[in-house]
């Protein structure tokens, strides 16, 4: 393909737009609600796993809970390793080189398949070994590994989604993945009970359900992402006109005036046209990546710990620490969707030699997710436990759970800063900092709290969740101060 500019506001269809001109704020917006939208439809996944498998008991939910662990490892592995892709894919959209954003993806499918079969040999071998390192009681170690030997045999379908999908956005193009990810998660809420418990003409496999139905649904989200890429498709919502209408029943139910799906051409077409194997391109995504990749990692393995020390405390314990897990990542993936879009909005004006407008981008997406964070955090302080019932109504579990939230509260309310700056750097490829505040207040203060804490007083258990409160307030101040200093607009990739 030609390297190509795109000049004035436009870039041929309304798929294809100049990033870099227009309203800051209208970019934002236009680049993150389908981002808000297809992470929390990535959460989805394992949320109503969660919600399933709770009424197979507490001992089930704590299996998938700690194994759910190791599988955020891997996702947060790919994900860190795929951000260098983002990077350069975003720079070179904003130059207007679609043959080296195209060059580039090409390379990630290499990374992506040597990860993919990495973690299917580990996941195969060495299932129950990970668990085993917790502690657990005996029935928790069996179902957690049955979850997690399938999730990492099938860890193909995640890696291979994770990089279609940041190709996408990192062009620009964040409706499509939105509009896939919907499908095949509608499809993953339908088809889990079914697997779990043995409804209609499927097989009874209990927590093995949870897990096969996650490996079928991201496989159908690789199929369509990587189809669409190849045919150079897009998806996007388009106001139908009243003339355009074909059906009087589409009048009747008011579905006239409801936007409609269309397709477009995309602003990158993927093509294996020319591919080699290109060890400088593979170390320059890697080289970006591993800092966040061993960002993501530390924060999961972070998760092993914390466990570590709160699986002493009984399997209640272990399970309202998993609600709660459940409970924030619904919470924080519209952060991380806004920090993206911010990102990828940096990425290209960087690229175009428009620092301001990458700067002023991220203190949006700042305000608007940290409004959106008070807002949850008063609901949950006001009531919690109507929404851990959700998950399992044992009343013990309630009450430990609902008081691991009111606790966290205090954490949430700052992480509006660390969730945005932190997607914003990584999207520019100022990845170093990042990795190193989490290092930071992981190892120094997250983890040694959580060792003290529960030996003082009465704290118990409850001296853990406190120890991750004070881990989320040190990294938001770090972003904050970090972020002022403008270092991460002189950052090359």
């Amino acid at each position: 393909m030609e390297q190509t500019g795109f000049p004035g506001g436009r870039r041929g269809g309304p798929l294809m737009r100049d990033w870099t001109q227009g309203s800051i704020v209208g970019n934002l917006l236009r680049l993150s609600w389908p981002m808000v939208i297809s992470s929390s439809l990535m959460m989805l996944g394992p949320t109503i796993d969660m919600i399933w498998v709770g009424k197979l008991g507490s001992s089930s939910v704590a299996g998938v809970g700690v194994a759910g662990i190791a599988t955020q490892l891997i996702m947060g592995a790919m994900m860190g390793l795929i951000m260098g892709m983002r990077a350069l894919i975003a720079r070179f959209i904003g130059t207007g080189d679609i043959q080296g954003a195209n060059h580039v993806s090409q390379q990630a499918f290499v990374i992506s398949g040597g990860f993919a079969i990495i973690m299917a040999a580990v996941g195969a071998f060495l299932a129950e070994e990970i668990l085993g390192l917790f502690g657990l009681e005996p029935e928790v170690v069996v179902a957690g590994a049955d979850y997690l030997r399938i999730m990492f045999v099938g860890s193909a379908a995640i890696s291979f989604r994770i990089m279609a999908e940041g190709v996408m956005q990192a062009s620009g193009d964040t409706v499509t993945p939105m509009i896939t990810a919907t499908i095949y998660r509608l499809f993953h809420v339908v088809l889990c009970p079914f697997l779990i418990f043995g409804w209609w003409i499927f097989p009874e496999l209990g927590v093995r359900g949870a897990a096969v139905t996650n490996v079928i649904s991201q496989s159908l989200g690789v199929s369509l992402g990587l189809w669409l890429l190849f045919t150079g498709r897009s998806l996007y919502f388009k106001r139908p006109l009243q003339q355009d209408e074909d059906s009087w029943l589409r009048g009747v139910l008011l579905l006239r005036w409801l936007p409609r799906v269309h397709v477009g051409q995309s602003q990158l077409r993927l093509t294996l046209q020319n591919f080699h194997l290109d060890p400088q391109t593979i170390w320059r995504i890697v080289r970006i990546g591993l800092p966040s990749m061993i960002s993501g990692m530390q924060r999961t393995f972070s998760q092993f710990f914390l466990m570590m020390f709160i699986s002493p405390f009984g399997t209640i314990a272990v399970a309202a620490h998993t609600i709660t897990q459940r409970i924030e990542m619904v919470m924080f993936m519209p952060g991380m969707a806004f920090g993206q879009a911010a990102g990828v909005l940096a990425g290209q004006n960087l690229g175009a030699g428009k620092p301001d407008r990458a700067e002023k981008g991220a203190w949006i997406a700042v305000l608007l997710v940290e409004g959106f964070l008070i807002v949850c955090s008063i609901v949950l302080l006001i009531v919690p436990s109507p929404i851990v019932r959700i998950f399992n109504s044992e009343s013990e579990l309630v009450t430990v759970a609902t008081t691991f939230l009111r606790i966290a509260v205090a954490g949430y309310m700052v992480m509006g800063f660390t969730s945005s700056l932190m997607s914003t750097l990584s999207g520019t490829g100022d990845t170093v900092p990042p990795m190193i505040f989490s290092l930071v207040s992981v190892w120094l203060l997250q983890l040694p709290l959580a060792y003290l804490l529960p030996k003082v007083g009465d704290l118990g258990v409850y001296g853990v969740r406190w120890a991750i409160v004070s881990g989320l307030i040190f990294g938001a101040i770090a972003y904050l101060l970090y972020f002022r200093t403008g270092r991460w607009k002189r950052r090359r990739v």
